[in-house]
């Protein structure tokens, strides 16, 4: 991580309660936000709305009932909606500038790879996406995943089998269409 300062605010009860939120838990925000948008940037951007939204609000009562469950939702969502918005505005991110090089060379590299994927992770169900995330990025267990997500272990494995599917096909037609 570059340079995460530590956060704090006045001297209240609910500032002090957001500090302690902060030191515990923007670790797992760090993580998931660069995990999804493959961004120092864009994953520090995200920590500091995450938090940041809590100061200009009341905390809300999931916040309280699983802080970990909450800060990993609102990185992913804020994280999912910044790949989506640089998938709209292309102009918005030198990448797609890389991208665009990358093709006049009409050769496929790692990086491009992995942005084609995390475009293609996005267009899938938030839902669905996140269950990706936690299973090959955080490297969580089905039952863990079903019990984050408050669904069965079943429901996971369908929907993990039915993303990677979606996911090998857009894949196979990225090649298809190189080839």
């Amino acid at each position: 991580m570059s340079s995460i300062t530590v956060f704090t605010v006045t001297d209240s009860p609910r500032g002090e309660e957001l500090g302690r939120l902060f030191q515990e838990h923007y670790g797992l925000v760090f993580r998931t936000a660069y995990s999804v948008t493959g961004s120092v940037e864009d994953a520090e951007d995200v920590l500091q709305n995450v938090f940041a939204s809590l100061l200009r609000r009341e905390l809300p009562p999931e916040l309280h009932k699983n802080p970990r469950a909450y800060f990993y939702r609102a990185a992913f969502n804020l994280s999912l909606n910044t790949v989506r918005y640089r998938k709209r505005h292309p102009s918005a991110s030198g990448e797609r500038l890389l991208l665009s090089e990358v093709r006049a060379a009409d050769t496929l590299h790692d990086e491009e790879l992995e942005a084609r994927l995390r475009e293609a992770i996005a267009e899938l169900h938030p839902t669905s996406a996140e269950i990706l995330i936690l299973k090959y990025v955080h490297h969580r267990s089905l039952a863990e995943i079903a019990k984050l997500l408050g669904t069965t272990r079943s429901t996971v494995a369908v929907s993990l089998f039915r993303s990677r599917a979606k996911l090998k096909k857009r894949i196979r037609s990225e090649w298809e269409k190189k080839s």
